[in-house]
């Protein structure tokens, strides 16, 4: 191998990364926070290698979602939401913080890795998913700030929990709460 081969390999990383990304259906903005790339390349990569998939994979434009009140609408959306949020626990992911710069580094480049693989294993794990790769990049951001979300314990169980900062009193996780009403679906 020659020594310039290596410098070719944070650039392809960056493809990779940006290829998983939009085969998740991730914003544009997001890509580009993420590998520092630019709109164009990112555009040009989804009609190089993804359009031609088929209708599967869908670019998402606008704004990426950012409004907590996702995460708590319903029984089933907590426990979702819990779970994924366990996931972030487990795998160290609610201790690092995402990338914020333009220029993404290696240690972006990572940390996108990372995510990936631990909502590729949410996904897997909860068939049928109940949330979008956007909605999981808003979900660990609320998570990491500990504004109107933060990481917990249900007082009944121990289980992990998101726990709503704003909500007057402590709740149960959304299985102790569903088996209190009587096993009703959320």
């Amino acid at each position: 191998m020659r020594i310039t081969d290596d410098r070719y390999s944070r650039d392809r990383q960056r493809f990779d990364l940006a290829l998983r990304m939009i085969r998740h259906e991730a914003r544009t903005c997001t890509i580009r926070t993420w590998t520092g790339l630019t709109d164009d390349r990112i555009r040009k990569l989804y009609r190089s290698y993804v359009a031609d998939l088929g209708p599967d994979v869908k670019r998402r434009r606008g704004k990426s979602p950012s409004h907590v009140g996702y995460f708590l609408k319903n029984l089933e959306a907590r426990r979702h939401a819990s779970a994924l949020g366990g996931l972030y626990s487990i795998l160290g992911l609610l201790a690092k913080a995402p990338p914020t710069t333009r220029v993404a580094g290696q240690g972006a480049l990572q940390w996108g890795e990372q995510f990936c693989r631990t909502y590729e294993t949410y996904v897997e794990l909860n068939q049928p998913h109940r949330i979008s790769f956007e909605h999981a990049c808003s979900l660990l951001q609320a998570l990491q700030a500990r504004g109107e979300l933060r990481p917990g314990a249900c007082p009944s169980c121990g289980a992990f929990m998101v726990v709503d900062t704003l909500r007057a009193q402590g709740a149960d996780c959304s299985l102790c709460e569903r088996e209190k009403r009587g096993g009703e679906p959320g």
